[in-house]
């Protein structure tokens, strides 16, 4: 008999653990949920970059559901808080961690390498693999120089087209968030598909000195609608949208960028969203869930770069309402044409990414207004 209880006794101890083991798997997911999370180096609201890497979770969380744990953390344009808080992330055992930007490189090159079990994602920039231990480290940069080409053929076709907001000065602007390559990699791009339109469109070019000083944004974007553009385009994430206010306070055409601004608009200001004839689309949200995907189907390219284009859905125009009203069907299918070049390689667009600063310096000049 006591032999008996004691056999009972220890069945019901196996019991009890195996259901305290079930119980903490369940309130903690962490045998059976991917956990992923995105740090951002701004901010939510931008309507623009970071915004569609929020959105990138929302799409993860939709296609996964409860397979995974998804969060995004605001880290401010404080770029002191930038390192805590990566190192803080790293010790919460996250199974990916997200970050985007160049100014995020350094860093990540050097927690990486001590953190091996977990898996990082940077996006928009890519890590030095030469140096070592970062082969947990998957690189995600986009063809906006491709994108930006069809944008530039875009608004030179605009600026010499009888659209009711041109003028006969055929002038395009250009606003950048900072002299750095990867915004001087949408701009060459820009260039080149305005002079594939038309050799005599001049651009006006201009960098804020910030992706956050959305008033300095529009100012800058002013003068250049003073000086003639009737069509800018900004590649300035938050302080971008103040190219936007211009556009609306001089009734002028506008060509967003990263996410559809157009349609961000269109519920809170209408009469802004019907400026933006078109938006190049960096689908850093897209790129994150194909990232996600790959990881669930064990076919990850950590330990490279990967350069998304047109075919990847990495980039692309952005071909709503507006742009279809807006933009007449002629122009149309010539950018149909433009895009369709690039994809088969019979057009080849230039990128700013290795080439020689007084080559960029001589592209600008050759088409100052």
């Amino acid at each position: 008999m006591k032999k008996l209880f004691g056999i009972v006794l220890m069945l019901a101890l196996l019991f009890m653990g195996c259901q305290k083991k079930a119980d903490t798997m369940a309130s903690d997911g962490s045998d059976d949920v991917l956990r992923v999370v995105n740090l951002i180096n701004g901010t939510r609201g931008d309507k623009s970059f970071f915004d569609s890497s929020a959105a990138g979770m929302d799409l993860i969380k939709a296609e996964y559901g409860d397979k995974v744990e998804v969060r995004t953390i605001e880290m401010s344009y404080d770029e002191t808080k930038w390192e805590p808080t990566l190192l803080d992330t790293v010790d919460q055992d996250w199974d990916i961690i997200i970050v985007g930007t160049w100014q995020m490189t350094e860093m990540l090159q050097e927690v990486a390498p001590d953190s091996p079990d977990t898996k990082f994602v940077i996006y928009d920039t890519a890590v030095d693999y030469s140096l070592g231990g970062l082969e947990n480290v998957y690189s995600i940069s986009y063809s906006q120089n491709e994108a930006s080409f069809v944008a530039g053929a875009l608004a030179a076709s605009i600026t010499k087209s009888d659209m009711p907001l041109t003028n006969e000065a055929p002038i395009i602007g250009f606003l950048g968030g900072m002299n750095i390559p990867v915004i001087n990699d949408f701009l060459v791009g820009y260039i080149e598909g305005a002079q594939y339109v038309d050799p005599d469109t001049r651009v006006a070019i201009s960098y804020i000195g910030s992706f956050s000083d959305t008033a300095k944004g529009k100012e800058m974007a002013m003068a250049q609608y003073n000086l003639g553009a009737d069509i800018g385009y900004n590649v300035a994430g938050q302080a971008g949208l103040g190219q936007l206010d211009a556009a609306k306070d001089m009734n002028r055409y506008a060509i967003g960028v990263d996410s559809d601004q157009a349609a961000i608009f269109m519920s809170s200001d209408p009469d802004k969203a019907e400026l933006i004839t078109t938006s190049v689309l960096k689908r850093v949200d897209m790129s994150l869930l194909r990232a996600v995907k790959m990881h669930m189907e064990g076919t990850a390219r950590y330990g490279e770069k990967e350069v998304l284009g047109f075919a990847e859905e990495g980039v692309g125009l952005a071909k709503n309402d507006i742009y279809m009203n807006l933009v007449s069907e002629e122009i149309q299918e010539q950018m149909e044409a433009i895009e369709m070049k690039i994809r088969n390689g019979e057009i080849q667009v230039s990128s700013a990414f290795g080439m020689e600063s007084n080559m960029l310096e001589a592209l600008k000049n050759s088409v100052k207004p």
